[in-house]
């Protein structure tokens, strides 16, 4: 299908699992605000994909409202895109269940994440096995174009665009097939202690992950403590992870290529001024960001004005969707 509208649509999100890191912010959401003048776009908070893991009910209230102040701190403006909740929205687990009865359930044992997180855990539930079902319906939803998203997220939106496509054959065209947008540099930043892991907001290590909340001189000890190795030499080497991690983030912080950063960095000896210059770099990076989230976190009233017009924005478009829907698949209109 044609994309929806003249702008085209961008829709994505991240789960309110606790404050956003400096992954969360090169990764996505920097890239998100690049986005706002260019698309239409639909930022939500998937709380419904959260519970499948165990939550503390008022625990995750409180997360999801954090999580909104976090995007806009970032530069998301709300009046330039919809900031939605996804529990607030009728059709995303509706959609889910009729693209559910589309999907081999062989396909859904074989996606990555959840081969390796059921590996780790002891109990097993539905909703993991589920979960890349409901993300098609998230954006299929709303006829995304556009899925930015992390390497680990592409077979998931494969997912949507495998479900887009058998629906409108079976059922004629109904759905866009989503495109994921990857970007390569800061795309996947590593751990800080342990560079083969991605950077998690759960590391037991807080010293492993750098918070878009941390203050300047906490910045500087993480990068200090990084791990490197025992050369010198400042270079994107696949044999040293720890100063190519580094290096990714320098480049993602300040928009230059590998090979300006090598080689600006070539004639440096040791690895102390090119971390007090990465520190300065994310420091400079991120203190707009602590900053505006500081002086709207606790505006309860603001935060949830915003996921209140956004849910009246998206509303419309997801019941229009699934009544579309229903009518395709033989369902019967009230």
């Amino acid at each position: 299908m044609e994309a929806s509208g003249s702008k085209g649509i961008v829709l994505t999100g991240m789960q309110p699992t606790g404050t956003l890191h400096l992954g969360n912010f090169l990764g996505a959401a920097n890239r998100w605000n690049r986005m706002l003048e260019r698309y239409t776009c639909y930022f939500f908070i998937p709380n419904q994909h959260a519970i499948t893991v165990p939550q503390v009910p008022a625990a995750l209230r409180a997360a999801t409202l954090n999580c909104v102040a976090q995007y806009i701190a970032c530069g998301l403006d709300p009046k330039k895109c919809s900031i939605f909740i996804q529990s607030h929205i009728v059709g995303h687990t509706e959609l889910a269940w009729v693209l559910g009865s589309l999907t081999p359930l062989g396909q859904l044992y074989r996606m990555h994440q959840f081969k390796d997180k059921s590996a780790k855990k002891e109990h097993i539930y539905s909703g993991l096995l589920y979960y890349p079902v409901l993300m098609a319906a998230d954006i299929l939803l709303y006829n995304a174009d556009y899925v930015p998203t992390g390497e680990d997220q592409r077979q998931h939106v494969e997912l949507a665009r495998d479900l887009a496509e058998k629906f409108n054959t079976t059922y004629s065209e109904t759905f866009t097939v989503p495109v994921p947008l990857i970007e390569k540099v800061g795309a996947r930043i590593m751990s800080l202690k342990s560079p083969e892991n991605k950077m998690s907001k759960s590391d037991p290590d807080g010293n492993a992950t750098i918070y878009i909340t941390d203050a300047p001189e906490v910045i500087r000890k993480k990068i200090a403590a990084a791990v490197t190795d025992s050369g010198d030499r400042i270079c994107a080497d696949p044999e040293r992870p720890g100063i190519g991690n580094l290096l990714n983030i320098y480049c993602a912080a300040t928009h230059m290529t590998l090979e300006e950063a090598e080689e600006k960095f070539a004639t440096h000896s040791g690895y102390a001024p090119f971390k007090r210059e990465l520190a300065d770099a994310l420091i400079a990076l991120l203190e707009p960001v602590r900053g505006h989230y500081a002086a709207i976190k606790d505006d309860k009233e603001y935060l949830q004005s915003v996921v209140r017009e956004g849910a009246e924005t998206v509303q419309p478009i997801a019941r229009k969707t699934l009544a579309k829907v229903y009518r395709k698949i033989g369902f019967l209109e009230q």
